[in-house]
């Protein structure tokens, strides 16, 4: 598998509501370390109440290119864990002391420093680097999030969903 270059960041939800013309997403505002907190709209309503979605640490796929999403521009996908019949979802949750902002990498903590930079949204949609990285993203039996048998990590440890096993990632 090639090198990725997907950009993966620890994100904060500062709040999150329903999104105004779309049932089925809400609108979250996400610190990832910038000045300005990113606008994220996502599909989760049938899967996950508004009030687990405030104050929490996500994973964020920060490099796509934003996106129009019923009037709203969303600027990245919160990363989730979801089973076969796509009926139980779960928000990816980075380990405890993970700050907002700091990129994820996948594998050893050596492995840190080996890390592509970051594709341009661009590059990540020329390229279809999303497309390619997707299908290898799983959970394990002990619900750590992996990149084939490569952990995703944080610098304070493995990222993990609160339960679903050998689940898709996306």
């Amino acid at each position: 598998m090639r090198r990725m270059a997907l950009d993966i960041r620890v994100g904060r939800i500062i709040k999150a509501w329903r999104h105004p013309e779309a049932d089925s997403l809400y609108v979250e505002e996400v610190d990832v370390g910038k000045e300005e907190p990113r606008t994220i709209c996502s599909g989760l309503v049938n899967y996950i109440p508004l009030d687990n979605l405030q104050d929490i640490k996500v994973v964020v796929l920060a490099n796509l290119k934003p996106r129009n999403m019923r009037g709203i521009k969303s600027y990245g996908m919160l990363m989730a864990a979801s089973d076969a019949p796509h009926e139980t979802v779960e928000l990816l949750i980075p380990p405890e002391g993970s700050v907002p902002g700091e990129r994820i990498w996948f594998g050893s903590e050596e492995e840190k420093e080996q890390q592509p930079d970051a594709a341009t949204p661009n590059q990540v949609q020329k390229k279809k680097l999303w497309e390619s990285v997707q299908p290898h993203l799983k959970t394990t039996d002990a619900c750590v999030a992996v990149l084939g048998e490569r952990p995703m990590r944080t610098s304070a440890g493995v990222v993990v969903c609160s339960s679903l096993k050998k689940a898709n990632i996306s």
